[in-house]
């Protein structure tokens, strides 16, 4: 699994935005394999996360290749910034891929 997080600041207010991602959210998800989810800061209430998921890597590189080429997905890109005060950290981790670990089994 990749993971894309976007984390921002509000310029405009959670019910903004929230509206924003909730008509956004099928466009974005719509290729399948992806999966997208909104956390908000505990300690500030302008700050969130946006959390895309994706399947796999092929998944991740190709909806890479749509936001860069779509039209439909730069447009919704381009609204989704303006609810942003300042430019996004964009930051995209791999899963690790961890053997199970023999002492969760619950033999303790």
């Amino acid at each position: 699994m990749i993971t894309l997080y976007l984390h921002g600041r509000l310029r405009t207010t959670r019910a903004d935005l929230e509206a924003f991602l909730v008509r956004a959210r099928p466009v974005y998800e719509e290729p399948g394999g992806i999966r997208t989810r909104l956390q908000w800061a505990l300690d500030d209430p302008a700050a969130f996360v946006e959390i895309m998921e994706y399947a796999d890597r092929a998944t991740y590189d190709a909806d890479q290749v749509r936001v860069e080429q779509d039209p439909t997905m730069r447009a919704l890109l381009a609204e989704w910034r303006t609810h942003l005060d300042g430019p996004p950290r964009v930051v995209a981790y791999a899963e690790a891929d961890l053997p199970p670990d023999a002492s969760v089994t619950g033999d303790r």
